[in-house]
């Protein structure tokens, strides 16, 4: 189950609605092994598709460089559907490759009902977990940050 702060997922959507028509993209990051997602970190699509998304490859390793600096991990990695269900296409199964991150879609074709919808992909494999949005994370989630 993905556990998420209300404000990240407004954030997602935000940016998802704003991008739209083309596919929006980015990672949610956290402490390395918390499964928390703390910090977004909104991504270029460099295919600039309505139909497919791809981490620009510059940004990509300055985000991964700077996520190693502060041992943090992509926990999510979202990107919208502008005009599918959002369930994960062949292109986004083929393409995970962080196999502890929630893979997170948002569905822009009907602008007025954006939800989100989260994924574990490894292995070829897609199974679906449900989303529980909070409006504050638990406290000993706040104490092991401040330890």
């Amino acid at each position: 189950m993905l556990t998420i702060h209300a404000r990240l997922v407004d954030a997602m959507i935000a940016q998802a609605l704003n991008d739209h028509p083309v596919e929006t993209c980015g990672i949610i990051a956290g402490p390395a092994g918390s499964n928390w997602p703390l910090r977004l970190i909104p991504m270029r699509n460099a295919a600039q598709s309505d139909n497919f998304f791809q981490f620009d490859p510059q940004q990509q390793l300055q985000v991964w460089k700077e996520m190693s600096a502060r041992c943090e991990e992509p926990v999510v990695i979202y990107h919208s559907h502008t005009s599918s269900q959002a369930y994960p296409r062949r292109s986004d199964v083929e393409l995970a490759t962080e196999p502890q991150a929630h893979y997170v879609i948002i569905p822009t074709q009907h602008l007025y009902q954006a939800e989100i919808r989260s994924f574990r992909i490894a292995d070829q494999m897609v199974i679906e977990e449900r989303v529980r949005i909070v409006r504050q994370y638990q406290p000993e989630l706040e104490l092991q940050m401040v330890a």
